[in-house]
């Protein structure tokens, strides 16, 4: 009884979901490519994949709402609700979702990649290191001393980067160093 009063909303249900299964499928495949092309490390690619996954199951819950009879207006003053409770604690936390959004900026535009040398032209704090790790929330960056510095994914965009050398991390580790 309960397949025959919803066997329409079901079969649209079916299709969304397939539908969105390929478009995930098909944006996988493209940030793979993507990141294999820029020479970009397989952890990178994965939190992207994760980060497009999410994106659309939260399309697909909005979907699946309509699909099952629920009202715009009454959409409109749940997200509205729910936007004002988020945005207020996103902004307590603008820091956080800065540096995430940097980090998916840097994922498909950024000329550096892990094991090159870089300097950060800050005039509080000018570094010269090796870029050891790309995160989601900041680089990590290795000295010449063998210190390991945390950046800030957002404060990277922010400020003017030279490539000292391409693939440094290979001297690095020539010399003897086992600090990596």
């Amino acid at each position: 009884m309960l397949l025959e009063t919803y066997k329409n909303e079901l079969i649209q249900s079916a299709i969304l979901i397939a539908i969105l299964l390929f478009i995930r499928f098909i944006s996988a495949v493209a940030v793979r490519k993507i990141g294999k092309k820029s020479g970009i490390n397989d952890a990178r690619i994965h939190l992207i994949n994760r980060y497009v996954t999410a994106t659309l199951l939260m399309i697909a819950v909005l979907i699946e709402a309509f699909i099952f009879g629920a009202e715009f207006k009454d959409m409109a003053l749940v997200f509205s609700s729910v936007f004002a409770v988020i945005g207020i604690g996103l902004f307590a936390i603008w820091s956080i979702l800065s540096n995430i959004t940097s980090g998916i900026i840097m994922f498909f535009n950024f000329p550096y990649k892990v094991g090159d040398k870089i300097q950060i032209h800050d005039k509080d704090f000018p570094l010269e290191a090796i870029i050891e790790d790309i995160a989601a929330f900041q680089l990590h960056l290795r000295l010449d001393n063998g210190d390991l510095v945390t950046y800030p994914n957002n404060l990277i965009l922010q400020k003017p980067v030279t490539l000292v050398k391409k693939d440094a991390i290979d001297d690095f580790l020539d010399d003897g160093s086992d600090a990596l």
